[in-house]
């Protein structure tokens, strides 16, 4: 789980008789990782395509055209193994010889309905001056202009316009029409320049525009109508064909890999190269496949068993090249014969399936190396866990759940529903914690039956408060523990003890040299007492665990330790001195998950606080759920912090909960939104705690940028190998 599967790397030589064997049963077993040959062997070029990679080509470019135009998607045809794919070529040639008549009239139809709709909003316009069109324009004498603007301050102008001798304007609800006599061309223009108006082309029309709208209304109505019984008819085709092109696309598509796997080979005149990688425990079945199609005319070799290092373990082939190819010098990654291509092995993350969806949190980052631990793992084990501690509601819990579950059955996407399926584990562990700490939707039900929670979140207690300070900062120095512990056992596999002391002991030292120092009782006096001391958190204040703190020897020790490790980075990259800060700042920032939990807590009991009211007495705080509307806490401390919404109006029984009718009615929208609320933002608590894993731990040891891993060969969904 920590490693992702080993990867070996294999090579596969052969006569190109035996090629288009090799090609197809490679691709059936969909298992090698082809590595692309780079050209740098003497004597190797990348080889060509094989017969019939054009044709195929343009037929696969051809389908895909016709699926667009037909807006056709698996999602919406479904996996079907029963298609018939006999004359293919002519059955998709009438295809797109239909497609194409109703694509054409489709665009055409379209065309004449803008151009209708831009007249239409041009007749409006005209229709509602009120004049007849061929008023509008054809005088000898008069401009006319005709469009959208202020008739009253066009009026103005024109009054007080030298270069106007007449003029008159007319208006409708929104347009403008403008007879002027000028004394010289361009007149009316430079008189309105500085006037809001749009002018709009006059039509050399005639008749009542009114007449005109209706008649372009009337021929719209027309083209919509085609227009619909058109797009009747491609859907038609889409339903009749869909199936077909869906499964011809994936023939064509399968065709297309086979016939253009040689341009990854190494080439002679009369041989070949490949090399890929396969999962070490399949590379048996690999050449197994290989030898019961081919037999012995191919030489196949594990050439690399790809460790979890830089170096790995090579165990090179050697093959002559007899027909031209030259053997060459040795190059990285071999340790003896022909040359091979230089790449990283593929990732294939191995995490068992209730695991598995985490994956997505940490692909979000990028795809872990080869040689880099997997961390999905620790991140399945650590942030539902922060989360369920920072929500810890059975009620709030449910909801996710039931969110997380609906996301699983509504989507096929793997991406949503492991999506999903973390949501999921989110509701299950808040649920957990809910019941620790004994609440539902921030109402408290072990008070129900007169007891008390297991663990309590601190609203009305500051020494839990404190607690969860405490134990927040323990989490982070385990975790960051963890991820330099990572650091340093990748370092040490990559470059050696010397570095993997220098780059990650050193922190190691600072980070729990650091810690040791500050839950240690060397001056004591000087740190909170919750950290050390008789009220100290696990003293009793509230965990019974009889720790007051570390002996002051060993905070002594913590200091030293501290020291030693800012030396021993100064003897590498000594730059990286100034974040020396970093193991405390960083574990200091796991206090966030005591932030949310209290702001959560604080926000659902300000919801049922409205709600339900609620009064403080000897034993502390109450909500007022199960005493009578009218009810008076007694006692020197006891008085009513709120009188509750629920509370007001006639008083009513139901069970064991006492309530005012007129309240309780009108003030659920108020406490249902409240929770919606309450539950949204305790939403960001996810945010909170992925931060946390990615800038805290992730940053100690990962980096990501591993290869995915991409077998040759297919994932069938509308044909069969046959």
């Amino acid at each position: 789980m920590l490693r992702p599967e080993q990867m070996s790397k294999v090579s596969v030589t052969g006569a190109k008789s035996v090629m288009d064997e090799v090609i197809e049963t490679m691709h059936d077993l969909h298992l090698v990782h082809i590595t692309d040959y780079d050209g740098s062997w003497d004597g190797f070029e990348p080889g060509d395509s094989l017969e019939g990679a054009d044709e195929t080509s343009s037929m696969l470019v051809t389908v895909r055209a016709i699926e667009s135009t037909l807006d056709i998607s698996g999602d919406d045809i479904g996996a079907t193994g029963s298609v018939n794919l006999d004359n293919a070529e002519e059955k998709l040639e009438e295809i797109r010889t239909e497609i194409n008549e109703l694509d054409d009239r489709r665009d055409e139809l379209r065309g004449r309905q803008r151009e209708i709709q831009e007249q239409l909003d041009q007749m409006e316009l005209f229709a509602d001056l009120g004049l007849d069109l061929d008023l509008l324009w054809g005088y000898d004498s008069l401009t006319v202009r005709v469009g959208e603007g202020d008739a009253g301050a066009i009026e103005a102008t024109l009054a007080e316009s030298d270069g106007i001798d007449a003029y008159d304007v007319f208006s409708g609800d929104e347009s403008v029409a403008i007879f002027a006599r000028e004394q010289s061309d361009g007149a009316l223009e430079d008189a309105i320049v500085g006037v809001p108006f749009t002018a709009y082309e006059v039509p050399e029309a005639s008749g009542d525009p009114a007449s005109n709208v209706q008649e372009l209304e009337r021929e719209h109505e027309q083209i919509e109508t085609k227009l619909d019984q058109t797009e009747s008819e491609i859907e038609e085709l889409q339903l009749e064909h869909g199936e077909f092109l869906l499964a011809l696309e994936e023939k064509l598509s399968v065709d297309a890999q086979k016939y253009e796997a040689p341009l990854r080979f190494a080439t002679t005149e009369r041989s070949f190269i490949v090399e890929g990688w396969v999962p070490t425990e399949r590379y048996e079945q690999f050449v197994s496949e290989l030898d019961q199609a081919v037999g012995d005319r191919l030489e196949i070799e594990e050439i690399e068993r790809a460790e979890y290092t830089s170096s790995g373990h090579t165990a090179h082939h050697e093959e002559a090249a007899a027909d031209g190819g030259q053997e060459v010098a040795t190059d990285g990654g071999t340790d003896g014969g022909v040359v091979t291509v230089d790449d990283e092995p593929p990732v294939v993350q191995r995490n068992p399936n209730v695991i598995g969806p985490f994956e997505l949190l940490v692909k979000a980052v990028n795809r872990p190396k080869y040689s880099e631990f997997d961390p999905t793992i620790a991140l399945f084990l650590t942030f539902p866990l922060f989360f369920g501690f920072m929500i810890g509601d059975i009620g709030y819990g449910l909801l996710y759940g039931a969110v997380g579950y609906g996301v699983i059955r509504k989507f096929d996407s793997q991406g949503l529903v492991d999506f999903g399926k973390v949501v999921a584990w989110l509701g299950v562990f808040s649920m957990a914690f809910g019941v620790l700490y004994g609440e539902i939707l921030g109402l408290h039900f072990f008070e129900w039956f007169g007891a008390h929670p297991p663990i309590e979140k601190g609203l009305s207690d500051k020494m839990w408060a404190e607690a969860w300070l405490v134990v927040a900062v323990v989490a982070g120095w385990i975790q960051i523990n963890i991820g330099y512990i990572f650091n340093f056992i990748e370092e040490f596999q990559l470059h050696g003890p010397k570095e993997a002391v220098v780059e990650a002991g050193s922190w190691l030292l600072m980070l729990n040299g650091l810690w040791v120092f500050i839950f240690s009782k060397l001056f004591d006096g000087s740190k909170p007492p919750f950290l050390v001391g008789t009220e100290a958190t696990f003293n009793g204040h509230p965990f019974e665990l009889g720790f007051a703190g570390l002996p002051s020897i060993a905070g002594w020790i913590g200091l030293g330790a501290f020291m030693l490790g800012i030396v021993i980075l100064l003897t590498g990259p000594w730059f990286e001195v100034v974040e020396a800060v970093a193991p405390f700042t960083h574990t200091l920032s796991y206090t966030r998950l005591t932030a949310v939990l209290l702001a959560k807590a604080g926000m659902a009991l300000a919801v049922n606080l409205l709600y339900w009211g609620a009064y403080n007495d000897e034993e502390g705080f109450h909500y007022m759920y199960d005493y009578a509307p009218g009810y008076e806490p007694h006692g020197e401390e006891a008085e009513v912090v709120f009188g509750g919404i629920a509370n007001m109006g006639t008083e009513i029984t139901l069970g064991p909960l006492q309530l005012g009718l007129e309240g309780a009615l009108l003030g659920l929208p108020v406490l249902v939104l409240g929770h919606i609320v309450v539950l949204a933002i305790g939403g960001t608590a996810a945010i909170q705690a992925i931060r946390l894993e990615y800038f805290e731990f992730f940053e100690k040891f990962y980096e990501g940028g591993g290869k995915n891993y991409q077998p040759f060969g297919y994932d069938r969904s509308y044909t069969t190998d046959n």
